[in-house]
């Protein structure tokens, strides 16, 4: 899932904890955007692995956008 600050994805992986019973803490990731070196221009990622296609995508891709973002499958 791709958000637009920190603050957002540390709420997105709450949520997800909560909302979908992750055993595990999903990884934040900065990405800064290409060409970028300030940190304002960075978004951040929230890294869950789900290999057995569990999680419903659509309950994904809803709460990404509750925080003004969106999930990109690999």
């Amino acid at each position: 899932m791709v958000l637009p600050d920190r603050d957002a994805a540390e709420e997105v992986a709450e949520a997800l904890a909560e909302r979908f019973g992750l055993t595990e803490e999903p990884e934040l990731v900065r990405d800064a955007l290409a060409g970028e070196d300030d940190a304002e221009d960075a978004q951040w990622l929230v890294v869950v692995e789900d290999p057995d296609a569990r999680h419903d995508p659509e309950r994904l891709d809803a709460l990404a956008a509750e925080y003004e973002g969106w999930r990109e499958a690999e």
